[in-house]
């Protein structure tokens, strides 16, 4: 039977030293101790991949705290089972003394057990998304009945650039007089031309 670590970050600034710990205080040595700096998101991640090709039947897996396997409780449910059951491997999750699937001195079987805690804890992350998909439909809703705008600012043009835009189009000056005196280049011109008569044209209408 071989041992396992899994320590993760989302970024690269992140530092996984912590967690490394941990898991060497466990008594994993580090070169059986796999690393990812990338979000939890999803299970698409190279050293996370390399481990599940390593483990077998009878190994264990060990990590610091179930956030450090993912983010998704969906997703997280489907590769525990994959591991636990398909694999034949055991998980201990060090914050969460619950999560352990090997058997209890009890006698009362590790897997059962980790399995319902991990359902309930995937209950409890889905009805805190909703709460806060919910939270934030409420807020969006009476900042808008105060007034409150989303969405880009509006863009503020030049006093300069008004009156040039606004010779231009009544042809009163010609492109070249008028790249001339904003010094811009004409794809920037037009480009902000555009912008401007969007704008002009929102306002009046």
């Amino acid at each position: 039977m071989n041992t396992y670590g899994y320590a993760r970050v989302s970024s690269s600034d992140q530092n996984l030293g912590r967690q490394i710990q941990e898991l060497t205080k466990f008594g994993i040595p580090e070169n059986k101790i796999f690393c990812d700096k990338k979000s939890g998101k999803d299970f698409e991640r190279k050293e996370y991949t390399r481990l599940i090709r390593r483990l077998r039947q009878g190994d264990l897996l060990v990590i610091k705290s179930i956030d450090r396997l993912g983010r998704n409780y969906e997703a997280i449910i489907s590769e525990w089972s994959k591991i636990t059951h398909k694999i034949g491997a055991n998980i201990v999750v060090l914050d969460m003394p619950l999560l352990d699937t090997r058997e209890k001195a009890d006698n009362l079987v590790g897997k059962f057990i980790a399995d319902i805690v991990l359902q309930v804890l995937s209950f409890v992350a889905e009805n805190e998304r909703e709460n806060i998909r919910s939270r934030q439909a409420e807020g969006i809703a009476l900042a808008k009945q105060s007034g409150t705008r989303f969405g880009r600012p509006k863009k503020v043009f030049s006093p300069d650039f008004i009156k040039v835009a606004e010779d231009y189009n009544r042809k009163r000056i010609s492109l070249n007089e008028a790249l001339e005196l904003l010094n811009m280049k004409q794809s920037t011109f037009f480009y902000h031309m555009g912008q401007y008569f969007a704008l002009f044209n929102e306002k009046i209408g």
